[in-house]
């Protein structure tokens, strides 16, 4: 056996079971025109899944809502034709052997008036902030919220009926449901601001209202991060203790995966311990996790000042994580600019190919099927 074998066995996620422990992380592209999947989609992610990822994570894809979206081309998750393209994607993949999660998003207060659809509807955000200090957007009301919250139901419920095996809620990066989580973006005075566990309230209850469109066995995954586009250095829980009080209300709300977003995986994420963000998620509430942050390669994802235009990066050494996985510290790996240099990576790491993987260079991510 070598080393990276470790990588494809199978692994048991409670409600989800997956082939090896590969998955692919969600990339926003905006490759699709008029906000439907279409072919070039389709052949994107089942390349990946003939490639061997065990689990694709699609890129983000908006619910049902007027404020949902901030940027253009980028897929629905709501319509009849969104949802039929959708469905050849999940069979693309499935009749590629992987299996396959949307990521339900909603940008929040970082939309501005003028994307399509939903035309000069401003940025719905908990406080009318995309970021701290500046109000820019519409403060949500309880219609809203309420609308919201219906939409992700929905579209969860959706995505169950056109045969995903699960779905991911964004709910990272400082988009709507992350705004609702930081301080900085959420000073309000109602039931749904104040502490941590009054900023929680929101994802808490559109949580549960998924959970009950989609039943008891029907897999979901929580994507959250500590670190916002707007502020990389934010926090919303500093000790071990804040973390668990943050997630355990997640994880009772109904979240079965949490998928641990770092911008590099390797940093520990409490003094005093090497365990990152996905292992101290798994040590504190028992569930499984997914870990992600430049996988693979020697530069981090992001520059300083950008978004979508992800740093440019050469392979590097896997000893970091395989060591991680050998300790049994997380469940997955999220795998992102990686796949998209080379769409059949995990098959070439399972063989040793390790010389053979290319760079990710500029404006792959938009460029390439």
């Amino acid at each position: 056996m070598s080393r990276q074998d470790i990588l494809f066995t199978p692994v048991d996620l409670g409600k989800l079971q997956v082939k090896n422990r590969v998955a692919m992380a969600p990339m926003t592209r905006m490759y699709s025109p008029g906000n439907v999947p279409n072919s070039k989609n389709i052949a994107y992610y089942k390349a990946r899944a003939e490639g061997g990822v065990g689990l694709i994570i699609t890129e983000g894809t908006f619910v049902g809502h007027k404020a949902a979206i901030a940027y253009p081309n980028v897929p629905a998750f709501s319509g009849e034709d969104s949802l039929a393209g959708w469905k050849k994607v999940v069979d693309a993949v499935h009749e590629a052997g992987g299996k396959i999660a949307p990521q339900l998003w909603h940008v929040g207060g970082i939309r501005r008036p003028g994307v399509n659809p939903g035309g000069d509807e401003p940025g719905h955000s908990p406080s009318g902030m995309a970021k701290p200090g500046k109000v820019t957007g519409h403060a949500m009301e309880q219609a809203d919220i309420d609308e919201v919250i219906a939409a992700f139901a929905k579209a969860a419920a959706d995505a169950k009926k056109i045969g995903f095996d699960a779905i991911e809620l964004h709910g990272a990066h400082g988009y709507l449901i992350d705004q609702f989580f930081w301080d900085g973006t959420n000073v309000r005075e109602d039931e749904y601001g104040g502490d941590l566990a009054g900023r929680s309230r929101f994802a808490l209850e559109l949580v549960k209202a998924v959970r009950a469109a989609v039943g008891e066995d029907f897999p979901i995954i929580f994507r959250f991060s500590q670190w916002k586009q707007q502020d990389y250095t934010a926090r919303l829980c500093e000790t071990p203790e804040e973390l668990e009080g943050f997630l355990k209300p997640l994880s009772d709300a109904g979240v079965d995966i949490f998928h641990c977003s770092t911008r590099r995986f390797w940093e520990p994420e409490f003094e005093g311990s090497d365990l990152n963000l996905a292992g101290w998620a798994r040590k504190l509430t028992g569930k499984p996790t997914i870990t992600v942050g430049s996988v693979g390669l020697n530069q981090d994802f992001l520059p300083e000042n950008g978004f979508v235009e992800f740093n440019e990066a050469e392979p590097a050494s896997l000893d970091n994580l395989l060591e991680r996985f050998e300790k049994d510290e997380f469940d997955m790996v999220a795998v992102g600019r990686a796949l998209i240099a080379n769409p059949d990576w995990a098959n070439q790491v399972q063989d040793g190919k390790f010389e053979d993987l290319a760079a990710y260079e500029k404006d792959m991510l938009q460029k390439l099927v």
